[in-house]
């Protein structure tokens, strides 16, 4: 969470010239605001709406910002293990002035809550990576170009 991985997946997409699909946004554009979603339909049932964003994500060649807790579904990890996977990760002194203020449905102790979700995820993100770059303090712009070059060179 609090990454950046919309704002550098749209410019690495725009990069490549390939489609970018940011899966929250997809998710809130199908069943309303996440916190809402969270709040009336559970935990559970935003999981799966995300695997389903993700999967018709991934199906097309683009680049794909994915929720934090995507990847805690097992079928999301599935389809994840086929596709270039680049984990973006950020410290937690970075990441505390980015969430100030949220209304991210699991940050209900703020800091704690992230340093504990990310303890929990740490292990799963790593083992889908193709890639680790992390996003605590060079300027997106930079390291969203540094990702495309990086793209290009696999292809």
């Amino acid at each position: 969470m609090a990454a950046g991985k919309s704002k550098i997946g749209r410019r690495v997409a725009r990069n490549l010239g390939v489609p970018f699909a940011d899966t929250d946004r997809s998710i809130v554009a199908q069943h309303g605001p996440i916190p809402q979603i969270f709040e009336r339909e559970g935990e559970a049932v935003f999981r799966e709406y995300e695997r389903e964003a993700v999967a018709r994500a991934v199906s097309r060649r683009s680049v794909v910002s994915l929720g934090g807790g995507a990847v805690m579904h097992p079928d999301t990890r599935a389809l994840l293990a086929r596709a270039t996977v680049v984990y973006l990760t950020v410290s937690s002194a970075a990441v505390r002035s980015r969430i100030a203020g949220s209304n991210r449905p699991l940050l209900t102790d703020g800091i704690e809550s992230w340093e504990r979700i990310f303890a929990e995820r740490a292990p799963v993100y790593e083992s889908l990576a193709t890639e680790t770059w992390d996003t605590s303090t060079l300027p997106i712009t930079r390291l969203a170009d540094d990702i495309a070059a990086w793209a290009k060179g696999r292809v």
